[in-house]
């Protein structure tokens, strides 16, 4: 009994002097470097691969997916020896967009990092949650698996194009301050072969396209963000649509950027004053009441940007893993009453203000 006592008394001292992890910052005038920031940064504090993308049956039916892998760095004491210790959380959503369902087929997980089940590595893109995977091949072709009683997929999807660095030189900022800010990368136009199933439907053949982000940060949102309406497109023809706004608990625009990349590689920026999303059509959550604006205009210096939705009910309620709930859906995207794209739509924070 004595024993034992003091081992506590020993734990408890250990805690006592626990120190916080300093979370590594994003600072401007870091440029990338591949193959290296494919892989894992676990030394700052939040990361996420995200991969979405349209695909057709072979009777062409349109279905939209959403893969993400998210790596939390906890500010659990790193000097503890112990295995157990949850330094590094690996967290996953999956989510098929099918009209003949009229909402989100979705799943998540979580896991703490270790004992071979589950990791997010430095040095290339190799992600593993129980038998979720993401994996960057040789030939720079991404090996994504997901298996679960709600959704299926098992896709390879294969660059075309040249990464698309975002921001300054991978340096994106989000808000006013040098340090609200993430490093980010993109890859548009990313081709998918494979197969997608559903709870009530059998696995069946796809290809279409998909675009890939790959974003990590230590602070990217100010205290008065409420959370963030993000777009990513692959337009017809080759080029690329990104737009982002951080929204205000107050309401309003209190950052923004977007990026044009055309079908030849010019690539355009536009700063936060260029950059807008302006509400068209709302939908109502009848499981959250929250209201989203599913069908918007974004709109990048000249050019304006029509965003429609493949089906209004495209949220993600996320509570059992990250403690969010979203809107997370496939888009498409018209200019002058025409499409000109499609890709995904994400707003967060109209349920409750965003915590990364």
């Amino acid at each position: 009994m004595k024993r034992l006592i003091v081992v506590m008394l020993v734990l408890l001292a250990q805690l006592a002097h626990a120190v916080p992890p300093d979370f590594a910052p994003v600072v401007p005038g870091s440029n990338l470097s591949f193959p290296r920031d494919y892989g894992a940064h676990p030394e700052f504090r939040t990361e996420w691969w995200y991969a979405t993308g349209w695909v057709e049956t072979p009777d062409r039916k349109p279905l939209g997916f959403q893969v993400t892998f998210f790596r939390s760095r906890t500010e659990h004491d790193p000097n503890n020896p112990s295995h157990f210790a949850p330094r590094q959380l690996v967290i996953g959503h999956a989510a098929l967009s099918d009209p003949a369902v009229g909402r989100l087929v979705h799943d998540q997980r979580s896991a703490r990092e270790g004992f071979g089940l589950a990791w997010a590595r430095p040095g290339n893109t190799d992600i593993k949650l129980d038998d979720w995977r993401m994996v960057r091949e040789p030939n720079g072709s991404y090996r994504v698996t997901i298996r679960s009683n709600e959704v299926t997929l098992e896709l390879r999807l294969r660059p075309t194009q040249p990464v698309l660095v975002q921001g300054d030189g991978g340096y994106s900022r989000k808000g006013p301050s040098p340090r609200h800010a993430s490093y980010y990368y993109s890859e548009p136009q990313l081709e998918v072969s494979g197969s997608v199933g559903r709870s009530g439907m059998a696995p069946v053949a796809v290809k279409g396209s998909a675009w890939l982000d790959h974003e990590w940060s230590s602070e990217p949102l100010q205290p008065e963000a409420a959370g963030w309406d993000w777009i990513g497109a692959n337009l017809d023809g080759g080029g690329a649509l990104m737009a982002f706004q951080i929204r205000g608990k107050r309401g309003g625009k209190l950052w923004a950027h977007a990026t044009v990349r055309d079908a030849s590689g010019k690539v355009t920026r536009y700063a936060p004053e260029q950059v807008s999303f302006t509400p068209q059509t709302r939908w109502k959550s009848p499981r959250t009441q929250a209201e989203y604006p599913v069908g918007t205009e974004v709109s990048t210096g000249a050019l304006r940007w029509r965003i429609l939705p493949l089906q209004p009910d495209q949220e993600l309620d996320s509570r059992r893993s990250t403690g969010a709930v979203y809107w997370e859906g496939a888009v498409t995207v018209e200019r002058d009453g025409k499409r000109v794209g499609r890709g995904y739509l994400e707003m967060t924070g109209y349920v409750q203000p965003m915590k990364l």
